[in-house]
């Protein structure tokens, strides 16, 4: 579970709390004051108005603050395999690339899948290594184009992703030029940010260039 920034949480209160005792100060001052003037009614009526709009705005900000996504652990080892056959450079790139991307992102596990094969696994690793492309893999090789699986277990394509921990929550498939597909897992639903879905394109239009053909 994510945690909420406590001066957050405290910030929203705060309206709360100055309307809600302003309230009480202002009945407490009624109660014992004898005799009411006109000039301390007038006070009075303000005061009242001025803590009901303190109120609400602490009421709305507690509806309208973004809850955070719920984040799990990812069933699977912690792992780092490259395919030995790979020449030192490519390797270096691949190490460099995927370390960028666990670091920075929500990221928790990632496969690099090029020409028919696994290059690289990092991260939380499932038991299953094999990668075969399913509809979403196939159509974003096809297409060029990334898909971006929000909350993952809602898709019925899910099962395409085997190679993954069992219990990821999002996923982000970035083509690699034509013949590869950079395939990312995270831990949270809708945890990945346009910045981060830039971030992860630059880093796969990088790597079409350093992989050979």
């Amino acid at each position: 579970m994510t945690k909420s920034d406590p001066n957050n949480v405290v910030l929203r209160r705060l309206p709360l709390v100055v309307g809600g005792l302003s309230a009480v100060l202002l009945l407490v001052n009624r109660l014992l004051t004898p005799e009411l003037t006109s000039s301390q009614a007038r006070g009075d009526v303000l005061g009242v108005i001025l803590s009901a709009v303190l109120i609400l705005t602490g009421l709305i900000w507690q509806q309208v603050q973004p809850r955070s996504p719920d984040t799990v652990q990812l069933i699977g080892e912690e792992g780092f395999i490259l395919a030995p056959d790979l020449p030192e450079a490519v390797k270096t790139e691949l190490a460099w690339a995927s370390h960028l991307l666990l670091t920075n992102t929500v990221t928790r596990s990632l496969i690099v899948y090029y020409q028919g094969k696994v290059l690289l696994r990092r991260g939380i690793l499932a038991s299953k290594s094999e990668v075969i492309p399913g509809i979403i893999l196939k159509r974003v090789m096809e297409t060029q184009k990334p898909v971006y699986l929000v909350a993952l277990k809602v898709y019925p394509g899910r099962i395409e992703f085997d190679y993954l921990p069992e219990n990821t929550q999002g996923v982000i498939c970035q083509p690699i030029g034509k013949e590869g597909v950079l395939i990312l897992a995270a831990n949270a639903p809708r945890s990945y940010t346009k910045q981060d879905e830039n971030w992860i394109a630059g880093i796969a239009d990088k790597l079409a260039v350093t992989l050979p053909e």
